[in-house]
């Protein structure tokens, strides 16, 4: 097993910028504004032939009311994961109460735990760790995380007893990537609890409740998963924020990394622009996708009624994805979402061969041929696959520059039904075969010429 390593401290001490650089990635929100990480955020990351797993956790602010006090319980259920935590504290800060405080409650930890000094760029790092170690932990490191000063030979000796031979990189599947998305407060990190049975996302009755992408990977029935909880996406105008911008760029890079989407709509609310803009940006990115009404057992006959005609007249593009009445809260229709994930994901990911789409290319253009142009038939000859998630088919022919939109949208149609695809889109490309000769000069000197007239005069004799 991986060794697992849990970060903890005080808000603002450097823990993201230490999570991104031990996970060589950006996926953990950094700026310099306290109480950024709201839950666990778990990355991998590998120093010589040993991986790990790391996981970043929401500031320790001594606060313990509201929102703060759910941080603080996500950052202590995730110690209890830990194999190794590694204790954060600010060189320019220095040793404060708040930091006082959470050493005592992990001292009554059974884990091992190491001091970390950030931020002790251009100082002495004997100077700025010694009032620290009256925290009275044995192993204490001083880095930098946002330069890598001292991180690289901290890692070695954090994972040093974890070092053995057969240890080696898991490169099995990581399963089907489930992105979660929808409007603020639309009940997102409900739905993710639910799923796995563990108040694993902070879930709290505020919007914007989750501003980081954070992947939950878990298993069930045999099939892994990775959950991805996103944060909501508002309206650009309400988009203000530095850090909100951040997030919802992270939320359109999930959609971009899953597999199915589920798409989360709040039958309170109705369907806004706001959600066929985001799910226009689905179907610009391929995805397969899973429609979700949230919140659906709180309604009497007439909303629902309401909230299907919405569907109908605004989301007419989505016609492939099906839908999900469901209660996050209560658990109702939860566990349905299965299904439709997995019809999703097979779809998105099957792989045809050139022989069965040429045959149904075949079937579909002599049930219903392409118009002419300019006096002549459109001439489709073969297709063969051109991707997966979203699957692509590719056609041959000539004039296929000239295939009308409504033509296109008949062949997707088609397609999508004799291949039996549910729950993702479909793209068709052409490529027309051009003439070789086409755009070759006539190269014939002028003697050449005069000799073959004098050729044909002579036959015609």
């Amino acid at each position: 097993m991986k060794p697992v390593i849990v970060l903890v401290g005080r808000p603002n001490v450097g823990k993201s910028t230490l999570f991104n650089r031990l996970t060589r990635s950006r996926d953990a929100l950094v700026a310099d504004q306290p109480g950024l990480t709201r839950d666990r955020q778990y990355g991998e990351g590998r120093v010589g032939k040993i991986p790990y797993i790391i996981v970043d956790t929401g500031g320790l602010s001594g606060e313990e009311q509201g929102i703060d006090e759910l941080m603080a319980q996500q950052s202590w259920e995730a110690t209890e994961e830990a194999d190794e935590i590694l204790f954060l504290v600010d060189a320019v800060s220095g040793l404060t109460p708040q930091d006082e405080e959470i050493a005592n409650r992990l001292r009554n930890t059974d884990k091992k735990i190491s001091v970390v000094v950030n931020k002790i760029d251009g100082r002495d790092a004997d100077v700025v760790s010694a009032e620290f170690y009256a925290l009275g932990f044995e192993t204490l490191f001083t880095i930098s995380s946002s330069h890598g000063r001292g991180v690289e030979k901290m890692m070695q000796a954090v994972l040093e007893p974890h070092e053995f031979d057969d240890i080696e990189e898991d490169d099995t599947d990581k399963g089907i990537k489930v992105a979660i998305i929808g409007r603020p407060n639309v009940g997102k990190s409900t739905l993710v609890n639910r799923i796995l049975g563990e108040e694993r996302v902070v879930s709290f009755d505020m919007p914007g409740t989750t501003r980081d992408s954070i992947y939950l990977p878990f298993e069930r029935d045999g099939q892994r998963y990775t959950l991805i909880d996103t944060a909501g996406v508002r309206r650009k105008s309400k988009v203000n924020e530095a850090i909100e911008k951040f997030s919802v760029i992270k939320t359109l890079k999930a959609i971009e990394d899953a597999h199915v989407v589920v798409m989360l709509l709040d039958a309170h609310e109705g369907i806004s622009v706001q959600d066929a803009n985001l799910l226009g940006f689905v179907l610009d990115a391929g995805r397969g996708l899973v429609l979700a009404i949230n919140k659906w057992d709180g309604l009497d006959s007439d909303d629902k009624s309401t909230i299907q005609r919405e569907l109908d007249l605004k989301l007419p593009f989505v016609t492939f994805a099906k839908l999900h009445r469901i209660s996050a809260l209560h658990g109702t229709g939860v566990g349905e979402l299965y299904a439709s994930i997995g019809q999703s994901y097979e779809s998105a990911m099957q792989n045809f061969s050139t022989p069965q789409l040429t045959r149904l290319l075949t079937h579909i253009v002599e049930s219903h041929p392409p118009p002419l142009v300019r006096g002549r038939r459109i001439k489709l000859r073969y297709a063969h696959q051109g991707g997966q998630n979203p699957p692509v088919i590719v056609i041959h022919g000539n004039q296929t520059s000239d295939v009308p939109l409504q033509y296109k949208r008949y062949l997707i149609n088609a397609f999508s039904k004799r291949l039996k695809l549910v729950g993702t889109p479909l793209r068709v490309e052409f490529r027309t075969g051009d003439n070789p000769f086409k755009n070759k000069k006539n190269k014939l000197t002028k003697h050449q010429i005069d000799k073959k007239r004098r050729l044909m005069k002579h036959v015609k004799r």
